[in-house]
C-alpha cells in the first residue's frame, strides 16, 4: 500500500494529474492508480475526466494509450505529491528508462497543475511544461477544469485545446472510470 505524510499545517490545494497507460492491462493500471491516490492520507479524490484512447507519442511499435485526468484536493506539498505519484507508477511496474524518452509504460502519472502555483525545481515543473501542446492531455483536462486558465499564459484550457492540431485522433475509450474492469 502506498503511503505519504502530508505536511502539517498546510492548506489543501487542488491538484490535477494526468494518467496514461499503453502496456499490459491498461484499464487496470489506470484504475489502480486512481484507487492508490484516493486511499492516500492527505489526498481526497474530487473528480475524473472521461478516459480517451490516443495514438502513442514517441518510438514506433507502441500500442495506443488510454489517457485521463483526475483532480484531487491534497495537503501534500507538490514534491511530496510527485514522490507519491512515482511510487504508484513503480507499484504498477513502471520502469523509467533514462535512455528512451516517450517509451511505452504501464502507468504514467504527470502533475499538470498544483493549484495556480508555478513551480520550477530540478525534478518538478508545474504547470507541466508541455501541457499546452498536447491534445491527449487537453481533451481530458477540459472535462474537469471548466473555464480555468493556464497559470503562465493566462489562456483558458478550452482555447488551448481549440488550437491543438491533433485533437481529432482522440476518441472516448470503451472503458471509463467506474466501469467494471475488462477480463484480461
Amino acid at each position: 500500500m502506498t503511503s505519504a505524510s502530508p505536511t502539517t499545517d498546510r492548506e489543501p490545494v487542488v491538484a490535477t494529474i494526468a494518467f496514461g497507460s499503453n502496456l499490459g492491462p491498461r484499464e487496470s493500471h489506470l484504475h489502480a492508480g486512481r484507487e492508490a491516490l484516493a486511499k492516500t492520507p492527505g489526498v481526497e479524490f474530487l473528480r475524473a475526466s472521461g478516459v480517451y484512447e490516443t495514438p502513442p507519442v514517441g518510438p514506433s511499435g507502441q500500442g495506443p494509450y488510454l489517457n485521463a485526468v483526475v483532480r484531487v484536493r491534497t495537503a501534500l506539498s507538490a514534491p511530496a505529491l510527485l514522490q507519491l505519484m512515482l511510487t504508484i507508477e513503480r507499484e504498477r511496474g513502471r520502469v523509467r528508462a533514462a535512455v528512451e524518452r516517450w517509451s511505452a509504460r504501464t502507468l504514467d502519472l504527470d502533475l499538470l497543475l498544483y493549484g495556480e502555483q508555478c513551480i520550477a525545481e530540478r525534478d518538478l515543473i508545474v504547470p507541466h511544461p508541455r501541457l499546452h501542446e498536447r491534445a491527449f492531455v487537453l481533451v481530458p483536462l477540459c472535462d474537469v477544469v471548466h473555464g480555468e486558465r493556464h497559470p503562465v499564459s493566462g489562456r483558458t484550457f478550452e482555447s488551448l485545446l481549440a488550437e491543438a492540431t491533433d485533437r481529432e485522433v482522440i476518441v472516448p475509450a470503451s472503458w471509463q472510470f467506474g466501469d467494471p474492469l475488462p477480463r484480461q
